[in-house]
């Protein structure tokens, strides 16, 4: 099974990826939704790290967090909205599996770089998708990337006319890129 880590999806599309990492690195606390014993959902505060081509979720020990991504390491996570209404850089959120680290060599050096106090769990996100949401004039702007299909822009406007996808890279001349849903 083939990981896709921070460093994966910055290789892939380095502009987007520092939109998402400024995004995330505006507020220290985000919010992550997990699943319960039962399945139903669970959100809860984090902060977030990006370091070392991984994005990375810490959580103090034996928190009902951690315990739901032991257990099913599904998860969302949304970026903090902010002040105010108008986000004017938008809105992220990122899915994924989380992946614990409990190799404790490398838990005391994450400890150490970070400053994280003892005991702590450690995640790192195998990614699934990574969504921004922002506006651009009058459209709504949706970009999205997944491992199986790359980055791709849809717009709406505010009208009834359905969403207009931006053409993918390799339909651009010159472009190239992973081929749209379809090709």
């Amino acid at each position: 099974m083939t990981h896709t880590s921070w460093a994966v999806f910055e290789k892939a599309e380095p502009d987007f990826a520092a939109t998402v990492q400024a995004r995330f690195a505006q507020y220290p606390h985000h919010v992550l939704a997990t699943l319960r014993k039962d399945g139903s959902p669970r959100v809860a505060g984090l902060n977030v790290d990006i370091r070392g081509g991984e994005l990375w979720l810490g959580m103090m020990a034996g928190s009902m967090k951690a315990k739901d991504l032991q257990r099913d390491p599904r998860f969302a996570l949304h970026t903090n909205p902010g002040e105010g209404e108008t986000m004017p850089d938008g809105d992220v959120r990122i899915s994924g599996r989380a992946v614990e680290l409990v190799d404790p060599p490398e838990l005391h050096r994450y400890a150490e770089e970070t400053e994280t106090p003892h005991p702590f769990h450690l995640f790192y996100a195998d990614l699934t998708e990574v969504v921004h949401i922002g506006i651009e004039g009058d459209d709504l702007v949706v970009r999205s990337w997944a491992p199986d299909h790359g980055l791709r822009t849809q717009r709406r406007g505010n009208d009834d006319e359905p969403p207009r996808e931006d053409p993918a890279p390799e339909d651009e001349p010159g472009g190239g890129g992973v081929p749209a849903a379809g090709d």
